[in-house]
C-alpha cells in the first residue's frame, strides 16, 4: 500500500504518493519541500503529474524536473481508469472534468487526491461551463466507499464549512467536523463529506425543502444540482 505526504504553499496543497523507494509528486507546488523530503526518505521520484493544467498546480513541475529524472505524466492525456505503477501499487486515474475540462483524480488504497473537483465540504467552481459533466463527476466520486479519504487541492475548509452551516444550520456534523479535522494533515472521508458536503447532499429533506422553499427547481437529481450550484 501507498503512503501520502501533503505539502502546503499558500492554501494550495500538494501531494506526494510514494511507496519504499518510488514516488510520484502531483501538483507539485512546493517543491523544494518536496525534494526535501525525498533527500530525508531516499526516494526517486518516478513522475511528475497534476490534478489540472491552472497554474497554481503546475508552478513546481519543471523545478521537479529538472532536479530529478522524474518523467512528465501530461494530465491531459492519462486516461480513465489508467493506472501508473509505484514499487508494484497501482495509482488509478479518474477523468473528473467540470471545474476544467482536464481536471483529473488519482486513486490508491484508500486515499483519493481530488484537485479542485472535490474540497472538503464544497466543490470546485465550473470554469469549464460543462455542468453537466461536473454534476456526473461528482456522482461518480460519491460511490466510492465511506472510509475513502479525500485530498483536495485547496484548503478552503473554513469558508466551506461556514457556508455549508449556512445552508444547513441544524446539521451538527459541520461543527464537529470543525473540531476534529487536522489542519496539519488535511482531509476528509467521503463518510463525512456525505454528512457535511451540500453538492453531495441535494437529495436529502433540508436541501428539497431549501429549494422548494426558494422557488428553485427540484423534482430530479440534475434540476437539484443546478439549483443547488446557483445558491448564494
Amino acid at each position: 500500500m501507498l503512503n501520502i505526504e501533503q505539502f502546503r504553499y499558500g492554501d494550495n496543497l500538494a501531494y506526494l504518493f510514494y511507496g519504499n523507494t518510488e514516488a510520484m509528486a502531483i501538483d507539485g507546488g512546493a517543491w523544494q519541500e518536496i525534494l526535501s523530503f525525498l533527500k530525508k526518505y531516499d526516494l526517486t521520484l518516478k513522475f511528475v503529474t497534476n490534478t489540472h493544467r491552472h497554474y497554481d498546480h503546475t508552478l513546481g513541475d519543471d523545478h521537479l524536473l529538472k532536479k530529478t529524472k522524474a518523467r512528465f505524466l501530461d494530465c491531459t492525456t492519462l486516461n480513465d481508469h489508467e493506472k501508473i505503477m509505484l514499487n508494484g501499487e497501482p495509482v488509478v486515474v479518474y477523468r473528473t472534468p467540470g471545474h476544467s475540462t482536464d481536471s483529473i483524480c488519482f486513486h490508491t488504497g484508500n486515499n483519493l487526491i481530488t484537485g479542485d473537483t472535490l474540497f472538503n465540504a464544497t466543490v470546485g467552481n465550473c470554469f469549464s461551463g460543462d455542468m453537466k459533466g461536473f454534476f456526473e463527476s461528482i456522482k461518480r466520486l460519491t460511490v466510492l466507499p465511506d472510509d475513502t479519504r479525500v485530498f483536495a487541492g485547496h484548503d478552503y475548509v473554513r469558508d466551506s464549512l461556514a457556508f455549508a452551516q449556512h445552508l444547513e444550520p441544524q446539521n451538527h456534523d459541520i461543527e464537529r467536523f470543525r473540531q476534529n479535522y487536522d489542519p496539519d494533515f488535511l482531509y476528509s472521508t467521503m463518510a463525512e463529506e456525505r454528512k457535511i458536503n451540500p453538492y453531495l447532499r441535494f437529495n436529502e429533506e433540508p436541501f428539497l425543502k431549501l429549494m422548494k422553499d426558494r422557488g428553485l427547481p427540484y423534482a430530479t437529481e440534475w434540476e437539484r444540482w443546478q439549483s443547488l450550484m446557483a445558491i448564494e
